[in-house]
């Protein structure tokens, strides 16, 4: 199951880098992350400081 960025991102940039699998990109003023390259790591859970993410 892929995790999401919900309205509470303030587009910090924090968690792309530290998705392993290149899913999170920037798509207008917020972050996204794709469902089909997400492997449910968590490593953008641990950290996004607004914990803007979290498993769909």
């Amino acid at each position: 199951m892929a995790h999401v960025i919900n309205d509470d991102c303030t587009n910090c940039g924090v968690c792309e880098p530290e998705c392993p699998e290149g899913a999170i990109s920037e798509k207008g003023d917020k972050r996204v992350i794709d469902a089909d390259k997400c492997t449910d790591c968590a490593a953008c859970v641990d950290v996004c400081p607004v914990a803007a993410i979290s498993a769909q």
